[in-house]
């Protein structure tokens, strides 16, 4: 997550410095991202894209002609051959630049794009009794749990705090949310079990998935690579990641966590 964001800061930098006019056009794109309540990552994607696109042509992107932007996304396809998600946020960003200038013309004509809906990974039952036991830090065998009963994002937990979770009325406080929202999603009964546990054992404060420095909370690459690691150990081959957890439908196994 980091390495992105310096590689997005790094693209926009350079076009800030080359790109006469950029800078202004960005500073409005960054205001109209903040001010819709978007995530901080739909500003670098969108920004590292309409960078690279501006730094490309020598102009800033909202001032791009119809044939120089379907040129540049043929060269995606067929020259560079990008990740899908590149691919998308070149489309998506210059789409929502064109609409903060009041360009809707230009923003209806760019390509739509296919969903692509590959089917979900399902684990069996045997295979969550043997990826929750597997990892050997209790952390994280409780953080993947909590993941798969209650179905958190990998910022969702991240940013789970002790006063966010409410075990008399076994509910979870989720904050800000993909959306910007907030939510309650419950707290089942052995999770409050193996939260205090943990809890007891471990004595985390204020986050309740701490990151390496006092009062910090887990990174992004700490719980992957939590998953990652008890993925290895319980041998199972599947491509199993975070949102692996959050589209599986809950079962009762994670109790097998630390019982």
């Amino acid at each position: 997550m980091k390495n992105a964001r310096r590689k997005s800061q790094t693209i926009i930098d350079k076009a800030k410095l080359e790109v006469s006019g950029f800078q202004a056009m960005y500073e409005r794109l960054e205001q109209k991202v903040v001010l819709g309540g978007l995530s901080e990552s739909t500003l670098n994607n969108y920004g590292r894209c309409i960078a690279k696109i501006s730094v490309h042509f020598g102009i800033p992107a909202h001032l791009l002609e119809e044939e120089q932007i379907n040129g540049y996304l043929q060269s995606l396809l067929t020259s560079h051959q990008p990740s899908r998600s590149y691919f998308k946020h070149t489309v998506y960003g210059l789409r929502f630049l064109f609409r903060v200038f009041g360009r809707e013309d230009k923003a209806l004509r760019l390509p739509s794009l296919k969903r692509h809906s590959p089917l979900p990974v399902v684990l069996s039952k045997m295979e969550c009794k043997r990826l929750f036991k597997s990892g050997n830090v209790l952390k994280h065998r409780v953080m993947l749990s909590l993941i798969y009963s209650a179905g958190l994002r990998c910022k969702e937990v991240r940013n789970l705090k002790w006063s966010d979770l409410d075990f008399d009325r076994k509910v979870i406080h989720i904050r800000k949310t993909k959306y910007n929202k907030d939510r309650y999603v419950p707290l089942s009964d052995v999770m409050v079990k193996g939260l205090q546990k943990y809890r007891e054992a471990c004595n985390p404060k204020d986050y309740v998935f701490n990151g390496k420095a006092i009062g910090s909370k887990l990174s992004a690459r700490g719980v992957q690579w939590a998953i990652k690691q008890a993925v290895k150990r319980s041998g199972i081959k599947k491509d199993i990641t975070v949102h692996t957890f959050v589209t599986h439908t809950p079962l009762i196994y994670w109790s097998l966590a630390w019982t």
